[in-house]
């Protein structure tokens, strides 16, 4: 019978604080859709203020927050946004951009610290006088941190660099900043610097800083009048939601300083998993824990994962040799121990039922 749980599934299983649901239940609310909330207008200008844009605006989530920014951008049919081939945005978002927007993906080689080589970026750009038989380039996306890289940090002396070349071919720039505070806070660089070449940014609530919902898209005023209108088009209006506001509004407060801890327990779990025979962790820079399983283990992901769970240890198998890990402010230096240990006893067990 499992007495303890440990979930290491994601940062967007969190549970709300006290101080979230006692903020929530006195929360001052109105109507958002006709603008009159106003514990969302106090999070969308206290957002705006940190990431150093004009204006924000609250959406349900992250998903619908890069939707919103992609079609933005792309207002015409046949438009093109060029993004990485591991990105969020790509694999992740249903092809929503293509399927909703009309817009096509054209994707650069993410490298193994989530970003794309300059000339490849540029080499994708649409010659102007083949728009007879080309789509529109547009439209450049970023993510910061990279999940599927390992949450890797991308640099503000990069995005700078990014955002001069779209600049020099009249393009705009977007980033998917879902865990963009884990990055601000690894970097030890203010996240209004590492966002200030881009157009628009898009950034969770509910991942690293344990809100129970929603997202901000950040930008100009203008973009953001324009991206109010498509948010209300795809459902995303929300009326009396200063209740799910103020709970963000708390996370922002308490929260964000946490993420240093998150990091150094990631760095604790993966320096116990790479002592493993059989295993191999990427570098960890924030807090996702990428475990390869070695060949000579002889043990699929999948059992370790269903090991792992019979003991009370949620996390999820991303390929037949490959484990993800999330940590996040609910879990404990004692339930990284915890996990380490079960992990112990997952690889022992696995292997005896192979006979190794």
């Amino acid at each position: 019978m499992v007495t303890r749980t440990v979930d290491l599934r994601s940062d967007t299983v969190t549970k709300p604080t006290e101080a979230m649901r006692a903020a929530m239940a006195t929360a001052e609310v109105d109507d958002d859709v006709l603008g009159y909330d106003p514990t969302v207008f106090r999070l969308e200008t206290e957002m705006a203020k940190i990431m150093g844009k004009e204006a924000a605006l609250f959406v349900p989530s992250g998903t619908m927050g890069n939707l919103i920014s992609v079609l933005t951008h792309c207002d015409v049919r046949g438009s093109e946004v060029i993004l990485g081939d591991n990105c969020h945005i790509f694999i992740y978002e249903n092809g929503g951009i293509s399927t909703i927007g009309g817009v096509h993906p054209r994707t650069v080689k993410n490298n193994s610290d989530g970003t794309m080589d300059l000339d490849l970026i540029e080499a994708a750009i649409r010659d102007p006088r083949g728009e007879i038989v080309y789509p529109t380039t547009r439209l450049i996306c970023l993510e910061n941190t990279h999940a599927n890289s390992g949450g890797k940090c991308l640099s503000a002396e990069y995005t700078d660099q990014v955002g001069e070349l779209a600049k020099k071919h009249d393009l705009k720039l977007h980033i998917d900043g879902a865990r963009i505070f884990n990055s601000s806070v690894a970097l030890g660089v203010p996240v209004d610097r590492l966002v200030r070449a881009a157009d628009s940014v898009s950034v969770c609530l509910s991942k690293g800083i344990g809100a129970p919902i929603g997202s901000i898209i950040v930008g100009s005023k203008s973009f953001i009048a324009k991206a109010r209108r498509l948010r209300k088009t795809l459902g995303g209006g929300m009326r009396q939601v200063g209740v799910i506001a103020a709970a963000a509004l708390v996370a922002l407060q308490e929260n964000v300083g946490k993420l240093e801890s998150d990091h150094k327990k990631a760095r604790l779990l993966a320096d116990g998993l790479n002592e493993m025979k059989g295993l191999r962790v990427d570098p960890v820079e924030t807090n996702i824990v990428y475990v390869e399983i070695e060949e000579g283990l002889h043990i699929s992901a999948g059992k370790i994962v269903k090991n792992l769970e019979e003991r009370g240890i949620l996390v999820m198998d991303v390929s037949p040799s490959r484990i993800r890990i999330v940590l996040h402010h609910q879990i404990s230096a004692s339930d990284v121990q915890y996990a380490l240990s079960c992990f112990q006893h997952a690889v022992k067990g696995g292997q005896s039922e192979n006979g190794n």
